[in-house]
C-alpha cells in the first residue's frame, strides 16, 4: 500500500490581436483622460467596439488586446464568448447602457486588471465561478490537474465505486478545484481552507450557486501557521489536494503587471525555495490521510517538478513523472510513492 503525491506546474499564455478603426481618436483621448462613460453622441456597433478596443489595448501595452475585448463586449451583450452572440447582434449598434457598460469595463482592462477580475466570472472546467479580486485566478493547467485526479481516481476506486470519500483542498481560492471535484464525484466531501478571508468568502459564494455547499466545509485557515487547529478540525481524509505557491521570492518580480498588481502574491510566493508551502502540506497529508481498506491514499499539489530534489529527507520523492516536456518547459505531474 502506497501514499501517492503528485505535482504540476503553472503555464501562463499570451496571445495577441490587432485591428483598426478609424473613429477610435476620440474615444481614446477621453480613456487617457480616465473617463468611464463614453460621448454621448457616439454610436458604435458591437462589432466597431471590438475593434476599437482590441487596437486601443494594444497601444497600450495590453496583453491579449483582441481577446480581452472580444470577453469584454461579448459579457455586455450577455454571452460568454464571441462565437455565442448571434451575428446579427454584433451588427447592431450599441444601446446607451450598453455603450456606456463596455467603457466602463475596457477602462479597468486598460489598468491591466485581469479580463476575469473585470467580468467578474470564469469558467473552469463545466462550472462558471464568481471570480473576485485578489483570489488567484484558476488557470488552465489547474483544469489539467482536476482531470488528472478523476482519472487516477477512477483507476484506485473503479467506475461505479458508492464508498464515501473524503478530501481536504489546502488554498482553496476560488474553490474550482474542490467544486470540480464535488460536482464530478457525487460521494465526495471536501474540507477546503484557505489563509484569505476573501477566498474563503468566494468559495462559499461559489459553492452556494453551484448548489454544491452541503457536500463542502470551508475554513480560514493557515497551512503554515495552523496545523494543529487543521488536525483538529478535520477528519481523516482519503486524498488531499493543492494548488500551493511554489514560485521562488526572488522570481515574483518577473511576473506579469496583471498578476503583481492585482493578484494574491501570497497564493504565489513559495519563498526562497519555492517550497515554503509544499514542505507543511507533505508533512500534514502523512497525519491524515486514512488507512482504511485497500485504497491508495492520495495527495495531488500544484508544483515546479525541477525543485523536488530540494525536498527535505523526511518527503517522500518521485518515483515517476507525468511529462509536459513537449510544452516545452518544465512542467508535468510528478508520481511520489511512500510505503505506508
Amino acid at each position: 500500500m502506497f501514499k501517492t503525491i503528485w505535482f504540476l506546474n503553472r503555464l501562463m499564455h499570451r496571445h495577441s490581436g490587432v485591428s483598426k478603426h478609424r473613429s477610435v481618436v476620440r474615444l481614446w483621448s477621453n480613456a487617457a483622460e480616465g473617463a468611464v462613460a463614453p460621448p454621448a453622441d457616439c454610436r458604435i456597433t458591437a462589432e466597431q467596439a471590438i475593434r476599437l478596443w482590441a487596437q486601443h489595448f494594444t497601444l497600450h501595452g495590453i496583453s491579449e488586446p483582441l481577446l480581452s475585448s472580444q470577453y469584454i463586449i461579448s459579457h455586455v451583450l450577455g454571452e460568454k464568448t464571441l462565437e455565442c452572440v448571434q451575428r446579427k447582434r454584433l451588427r447592431d449598434t450599441l444601446t446607451d447602457r450598453e455603450r456606456e457598460r463596455v467603457w466602463e469595463l475596457c477602462s479597468k482592462r486598460l489598468t491591466r486588471m485581469p479580463v476575469q477580475y473585470v467580468i467578474e466570472e470564469w469558467d473552469f472546467r463545466d462550472l462558471t465561478l464568481k471570480m473576485r479580486p485578489p483570489v488567484f485566478i484558476p488557470r488552465p493547467e489547474t483544469e489539467e490537474l482536476v482531470n488528472l485526479v478523476l482519472e487516477d481516481l477512477r483507476l484506485i476506486w473503479g467506475e461505479s465505486h458508492t464508498t464515501d470519500l473524503r478530501c481536504l483542498e489546502v488554498g482553496c481560492g476560488s474553490g474550482a478545484i474542490s467544486l470540480s471535484l464535488l460536482r464530478s464525484i457525487p460521494q465526495l466531501r471536501v474540507f477546503a481552507l484557505d489563509q484569505s478571508q476573501t477566498a474563503v468568502c468566494l468559495t462559499m459564494e461559489n459553492a452556494n450557486r453551484l448548489g454544491l455547499q452541503d457536500r463542502l466545509d470551508v475554513h480560514l485557515l493557515d497551512v503554515i501557521k495552523g496545523a494543529d487547529a487543521i488536525l483538529s478540525k478535520c477528519n481523516p481524509v482519503d486524498f488531499l489536494i493543492s494548488n500551493p505557491p511554489y514560485l521562488l521570492s526572488q522570481d515574483m518580480e518577473t511576473l506579469q503587471t496583471e498578476i503583481l498588481r492585482f493578484e494574491d502574491h501570497s497564493a504565489l510566493d513559495g519563498g526562497f525555495d519555492g517550497l515554503s508551502v509544499i514542505r507543511p502540506i507533505l508533512a500534514l497529508s502523512s497525519k491524515l490521510l486514512t488507512q482504511r481498506g485497500a485504497h491508495i491514499r492520495s495527495t495531488w499539489t500544484e508544483s515546479g517538478c525541477h525543485r523536488h530534489a530540494c525536498l527535505p529527507g523526511g518527503c517522500p520523492m518521485p518515483s515517476s513523472n507525468h511529462s509536459a516536456a513537449d510544452r516545452g518547459d518544465d512542467a508535468g505531474v510528478a508520481l511520489f510513492r511512500n510505503p505506508l
